[in-house]
């Protein structure tokens, strides 16, 4: 009998960034409220003129979208959440 391969998931968790842990961030740096309305409503170069909603639905790594914030707004995110 062969033994089952398992899938190789070293580092993988590190370079990619929940989908919770994102909203949090997010709401962290600007608020509950603020926070739902940039992902609804700013398009960000970053991501190909999407919004963060739409970047989401079309599946793009949720780090590849907290890197477009942290660029949109390197003022208001801290570099602990960087």
């Amino acid at each position: 009998m062969l033994a089952a391969s398992k899938p190789d998931w070293s580092g993988q968790y590190a370079r990619r960034v929940r989908l919770t842990d994102f909203w949090e961030r997010l709401e962290q740096v600007f608020g509950r409220g603020y926070a739902r309305s940039i992902a609804a409503d700013h398009s960000f170069a970053e991501l190909g003129d999407l919004t963060i909603e739409q970047a989401i639905a079309q599946g793009v790594d949720t780090a590849t979208i907290w890197r477009a914030v942290v660029t949109a707004y390197p003022d208001r995110v801290p570099v602990r959440l960087r």
